[in-house]
């Protein structure tokens, strides 16, 4: 009876041992499946993204470029899932029961899928234009941006409603229970209501767009960025002034980089003393000046003689510069003023001094006299 005790102690001892080399077999196998799937990770992203990023770089596929860069970081990811997936089936000790595990996978798999999505959501800001110029259609540029939010707010709204179902949360009785508070939060969220209407209102009739130069009774600037709250602009003294859709799309705004053509009037006053003959020269050599001017837009061009004054006979000259922005205008400006001297010296014609000139002169002459016959005294 003895040595059948003693037998059956040491066969438990032996399965005991066993169970323990088991188990340590199965931590080592875990262990080495995750850094293997660890290994691939960093083989993937030094190796093979690189390699095929390299392809399309060199071969100018830019939309090809851009999506590696996009799925880039989901895929590293989604390898290291993969391989906390495998490694915990082999893992030793005791895991979350199966229904909990699948969650939690199935959950981290939407994840990554919506973060893709996501993700090459926000190359189509760059690969639009060229659509568009491609199909010869005319979308104003900043449309796309506003509604590249909007799809990226539907994406993770549509990503979060599928992971929360997946846990047993009743996503259509959130939606309803929004609907019943829907009064409330629209009294509360006022203000940001009217600006979300506000950006609508100025992406679809497009008073402005990006990189043009606006007036509006509250700010005169360059616009930069629309978002569904407010509007950028960057002031002249490179300042960023934010202004609420609400405001800017119930203001008059003046689009100045939408100008076709730029106004240039001004009265020219001449001498009293011209020659009426002298006048007409002046006149006519100025139109002509203006009709061949190059930059000086052809449809609408007067030079008239307008009026008398105290000081001479006034010019009125009324017409268009072709240019546009600031710095175009002001040079054409000046380029007509200085052919207008050069006119007003041909014909010998003066421009002509106000009358408050000749009193303040006369009175200085005056007053000169006197301090030289006091001198002289």
């Amino acid at each position: 009876m003895q040595w059948r005790s003693n037998t059956l102690q040491e066969v438990s001892e032996s399965l005991n041992q066993f169970d323990g080399i088991e188990a340590w077999t199965k931590l080592g196998i875990s262990i080495g499946i995750f850094l293997i799937f660890l290994l691939l990770r960093k083989v993937f992203t030094t190796y093979i993204f690189k390699f095929f990023l390299r392809i399309a770089e060199k071969r100018k596929v830019e939309f090809a470029a851009n999506l590696m860069l996009a799925i880039e970081q989901p895929v590293r990811w989604l390898i290291v899932l993969i391989g906390v997936i495998i490694s915990l089936h082999y893992f030793p000790i005791d895991s979350p029961s199966v229904e909990l595990r699948s969650k939690i996978y199935r959950s981290f798999f939407v994840f990554l899928f919506f973060w893709t999505i996501f993700n090459i959501s926000s190359i189509l800001t760059i690969l639009f234009p060229k659509l568009v110029s491609k199909f010869g259609l005319e979308v104003d540029q900043i449309v796309m941006p506003f509604f590249t939010k909007i799809i990226n707010i539907i994406i993770i709204a549509f990503g979060a409603s599928i992971i929360a179902e997946e846990w047993g949360f009743n996503v259509d009785g959130f939606v309803a229970g929004l609907g019943l508070g829907g009064l409330a939060f629209a009294l509360a969220a006022k203000d940001t209501v009217s600006n979300f209407f506000g950006g609508i209102v100025i992406v679809t009739e497009k008073p402005f767009t990006i990189g043009d130069w606006v007036k509006t009774p509250s700010v005169e600037g360059t616009i930069e960025d629309i978002t569904f709250r407010s509007t950028k602009v960057r002031t002249f003294a490179q300042a960023l002034v934010t202004v609420p859709n609400a405001t800017l799309s119930n203001e008059p705004i003046i689009n100045w980089s939408k100008m076709g053509k730029r106004q240039i009037a001004f009265h020219l006053g001449v001498n009293v003393t011209t020659p009426k003959e002298k006048l007409e020269n002046v006149i006519k050599d100025i139109e002509r000046m203006l009709i061949d001017h190059p930059e000086v837009h052809p449809e609408t061009i007067l030079v008239k003689f307008d009026e008398f004054s105290h000081s001479g006979f006034n010019l009125y000259l009324y017409f268009f510069t072709k240019a546009t922005d600031f710095g175009g205008y002001l040079s054409i400006k000046e380029d007509v003023n200085f052919k207008i001297m050069e006119i007003l010296e041909q014909e010998g014609v003066q421009i002509a001094i106000p009358s408050q000139a000749f009193i303040l002169q006369k009175d200085s002459d005056t007053e000169a006299m006197n301090d030289f016959e006091s001198m002289r005294d």
